[in-house]
Parts: C-alpha cells; sequence; structure tokens
C-alpha cells in the first residue's frame, strides 16, 4: 500500500471514527446535545481533526440524515417487493414505515424534526425524494388502476403522507399505547386513504 493509499484509508477511519462516536453521543444524549468538542473528546482528537473531516455540526447531522432516508427506502422497497397488488403493496409500505419509525427512532426524529420533507429538502438531498419517491408511485398506480382521473396524485401523496406521519409522531412523543389498537388504526387509516383513491 502506498503512501497516498494509506493516507486516504487513515482519513476514511477517522471519519468512520467521527460517525461512530457522534451516534454513540446521540444514543447516549439526545441530538440536541450533539456537539463538535464532545465527539473531539470522544475519539480523542483535537476539535480542529473534526473539523478537518466535516465543516460543522450541521454537515454530521446532515449525513444521519441521509443514511435515515436510505434505510427507511430499503424498507418500503422490501415491503413493496413482496406483493404484486399496488393496493397490498402501499398497505406493506405503511406497515412499514410505521415499523421504520419506532425501530429507528433517532433517525425518525432526526429526519422529520421540522415535519413532513418538502420539495425543497428532496432537491437539497436527493436520498428523500427517492425514499418519498417509492410511496408517490405507488400511490399514483393505484389511481391510474382505478381509472380515477378526478384524483391528484401529488394532493394524495402528500395526504398519506401526513397520515402516516402523524400517526406515528403521536405515538413517539406521548405515552405508550396498546400496539394492537395502533396497528388496527394504522391498517383503518390506510384502508380509508385507499378507498379514497378509487372514488
Amino acid at each position: 500500500m502506498g503512501i497516498a493509499e494509506r493516507k486516504q484509508r487513515q482519513r476514511e477511519e477517522i471519519r468512520a471514527g467521527i460517525l461512530d462516536a457522534a451516534w454513540h453521543l446521540v444514543h447516549e444524549e439526545g441530538w440536541a446535545a450533539l456537539s463538535i468538542r464532545k465527539i473531539a473528546e470522544a475519539i480523542e482528537y483535537s476539535v480542529p481533526v473534526v473539523y478537518d473531516h466535516f465543516e460543522n455540526k450541521d454537515a454530521i447531522i446532515a449525513e444521519f440524515n441521509k443514511k435515515g432516508f436510505q434505510l427507511l427506502e430499503n424498507q418500503l422497497r422490501t415491503a413493496r417487493q413482496q406483493h404484486t397488488d399496488a393496493e397490498q403493496q402501499l398497505e406493506a409500505i405503511g406497515r412499514a414505515y410505521w415499523d421504520f419509525a419506532f425501530q429507528h427512532k433517532q433517525y425518525y426524529q432526526l429526519m422529520f424534526s421540522l415535519g413532513i420533507p418538502t420539495c425543497e429538502s428532496a432537491r437539497k438531498i436527493p436520498e428523500v425524494g427517492e425514499c418519498m419517491d417509492v410511496i408517490r408511485c405507488t400511490i399514483e398506480h393505484i389511481i391510474k388502476q382505478n381509472g380515477n382521473g378526478a384524483a391528484d396524485p401529488f394532493l394524495k401523496f402528500q395526504a398519506f403522507q401526513s397520515m402516516i406521519h402523524g400517526l406515528v409522531s403521536i405515538n413517539i412523543i406521548g405515552p405508550a399505547n396498546n400496539e394492537e389498537l395502533n396497528r388496527l388504526v394504522l391498517q383503518d387509516l390506510i384502508s380509508g386513504f385507499i378507498k379514497g383513491c378509487k372514488v
């Protein structure tokens, strides 16, 4: 291994160490407590070393944001691929979205801390748009296969996302509710939404 390759490998290892330390801090203390100084202390490097790899704390958070949407997209795609019927696909997507939110709470809270991702955020972070396309394309397919020319696919997508995100948010920030009841409410919401796409 040459000097240049060794330096690049070392740089990648430090970068990975920074992200690992940041993620550990988030698990221990939450997103609000994350700071460059704490990360530097955790990896036993100076603060300038961290800044040499990331411009600021927001750049570190952006990395986790991207990874979160990549994880969610993979989970949604996997759920969708288990069915051929678009309505069943959307039901599976809704359940997978719900599962992701509670299996990866730290990611979810970061990804949606400012509400539902906007078109602007999708342009800035391609992973957001790619993730949301899984939902949007499935909704468009349901509308087309039912011949509902009056339905606005973009409006329906926004409604679906608001509905699922709202239900998740209530349960993340509120007291723990009955899991079986939550599943029934989720199923009822999705079933009602699909009927609305057919009208």
